[in-house]
């Protein structure tokens, strides 16, 4: 479904997913139900008009709520200066875009990015079971959720069992042809309502919902409390923006698209900054909410926008119209939600994908279930960076080639090789080709200062290196110490472009005689010869 149907019925039905997650947000955090609300309005409406995600919905999500309620216990005493710490975290994004920090986030391997996303999945899977059997969702996530897997056997309510497994088989086996003006997830949430209200009473469903408009909590924050607040409001800024801009890109892998990262940290900002003023929970893009849009046909900003402004009616008087609504159909649809968001076509390929890179997955897939989203993201990256410097190791040794003697083919043309003919391997030659970074510095030391054995003079051709790093020009530092102490002399020849720059900015060829610095690898083996 496309056009403004699909945006119509995904803004409707992640409203629906929307409703009961901001409630329990708003209790989990300290301040409220009737806060998970606003802010799910303010951060939905605003992130989805200015952002740069099309077919993201954003609201208070689980790891934002955690640090809202360590912001609220911290200042129980003073609501408007903890809803300040949420502006000036909304404000601090805003920076982040205006100085264009999120396009960094794009660079996240897809071995961490799949690993989050099935994360997700098993988390929203986990957390669901119990809403299956009837029991009320229990804090703590997923470790919470089996925790409380003993009670089951012992607490689980026939008629939640039947409205969630009608639920989850209409998400399963909805025909595809009806999809186009009925989704899955709509029919399963009109069907299991019926069904709860006509034919299984017993069942449990969301019950009261808050209503009214915000009263604006302005902030009355003294120069002397403003280094209290910046840390907070900086914490709940870095982890609004991570959470968000992953969120986009799984919503860019299912839709195909790209997104506009530092737009997306912009309207995120806007969406905070707003939320605070109306005493909202800070939000973030919502990885299930925006999975629920895209797969009930939401494309653009205006199925966002429809999910804030539904909830606002919600909140305005609508709320009856939800109330009866069970729990157990939201769980026959998340569950099939979060078989979706596994990323199953990678998992598929596992066996024979690089195995550095399936560690990396599953160390992510891990700790997103098992610790939190931001601590797996952190140690994914790190673990995949590990994985990308051995391979660029590899890549880059493979740019370094030993020449003595003069039948070595490829290397060296004719006039060299006449040239060097006559040195009978008494000098040595290194040719550093292409690009060389820290992730080879000290393997190229070993290996190239392995060569300097045996020669009495050793050349270092620089003519087809295009890049050298920091950490690439202090080992190339060391092999020219090691030469000049080791030989009768040593050489570098061919250096141009960035990789000169480098070398001379840093010093590297002080060490050197000006002399010893020539222009092409011919001079070199001549001048080398001269020495000898």
């Amino acid at each position: 479904m496309s056009g403004f149907a699909g945006d119509l019925y995904g803004g409707i039905t992640a409203a629906v997913v929307a409703l009961p997650l901001a409630l329990a947000f708003g209790v989990a955090s300290g301040v409220g139900p009737i806060a998970g609300l606003y802010g799910a309005i303010a951060v939905g409406f605003f992130a989805a008009v200015f952002g740069g995600t099309s077919s993201q919905v954003s609201g208070p999500t689980g790891p934002m709520t955690v640090v809202m309620a360590a912001i609220v216990a911290q200042h129980a005493d003073s609501l408007p200066e903890a809803f300040a710490i949420v502006i000036l975290g909304g404000l601090i994004q805003i920076g982040f875009g205006v100085l264009k920090l999120g396009r960094f986030v794009s660079y996240t391997p897809y071995s961490v990015v799949s690993g989050f996303m099935s994360g997700i999945g098993i988390i929203i899977i986990l957390i669901q079971t119990l809403p299956l059997f009837g029991l009320a969702v229990v804090p703590d996530g997923p470790l919470g959720a089996i925790r409380a897997w003993g009670r089951i056997p012992f607490a689980f309510n026939l008629d939640a069992m039947a409205i969630a497994g009608v639920s989850l088989a209409i998400m399963i086996f909805w025909p595809e042809r009806v999809r186009a003006f009925l989704p899955s997830p709509l029919a399963a949430l009109i069907v299991g309502t019926v069904l709860g209200a006509l034919v299984f009473p017993n069942a449990p469903v969301i019950g009261s919902i808050p209503t009214g408009l915000p009263n604006f909590m302005l902030p009355a924050i003294s120069p002397g409390e403003l280094a209290n607040i910046v840390q907070p409001a900086f914490i709940l800024a870095l982890l609004g923006s991570i959470d968000s801009l992953l969120t986009s890109l799984v919503a860019d892998s299912i839709t195909r698209t790209r997104h506009n990262s530092d737009r997306e940290l912009i309207g995120q900002g806007i969406g905070n900054m707003v939320a605070g003023l109306i005493g909202g929970l800070p939000g973030a893009g919502a990885t299930m909410r925006t999975v629920v849009n895209v797969r009930a046909g939401g494309r653009t900003p205006l199925s966002g926008a429809l999910h804030a402004v539904i909830l606002l009616g919600l909140v305005l008087g609508l709320g009856p119209l939800a109330e009866h609504i069970p729990h157990a159909v939201l769980a026959g649809v998340l569950v099939k939600v979060g078989w979706d968001i596994i990323d199953w076509g990678y998992l598929k390929r596992a066996h024979r994908a690089p195995r550095d890179k399936v560690i990396v997955m599953f160390v992510t897939l891990g700790i997103t279930v098992f610790v939190d989203l931001v601590t797996a993201v952190a140690v994914g990256l790190i673990l995949a960076g590990f994985a990308t410097a051995r391979w660029m190791q590899d890549q880059e040794l493979e740019g370094v080639t030993a020449v003595a003697l003069s039948n070595s083919e490829g290397v060296l043309n004719d006039e060299e090789r006449a040239a060097l003919k006559e040195l009978d391997g008494r000098i040595g030659i290194i040719v550093l080709r292409g690009v060389f970074s820290y992730a080879s510095a000290r393997e190229l030391v070993q290996r190239a200062g392995a060569e300097t054995a045996g020669h009495e003079a050793m050349i270092f051709d620089f003519s087809t290196a295009a890049h050298i790093d920091t950490s690439a020009a202090l080992a190339i530092e060391e092999l020219i110490e090691t030469a000049q102490s080791e030989t009768k002399g040593c050489l570098v020849a061919g250096l141009s472009g960035q990789a000169e720059e480098t070398l001379r900015a840093l010093g590297v060829l002080d060490v050197m005689p000006p002399e010893h610095i020539v222009s092409t690898r011919l001079k070199a083996i001549r001048q080398a010869g001269a020495l000898l």
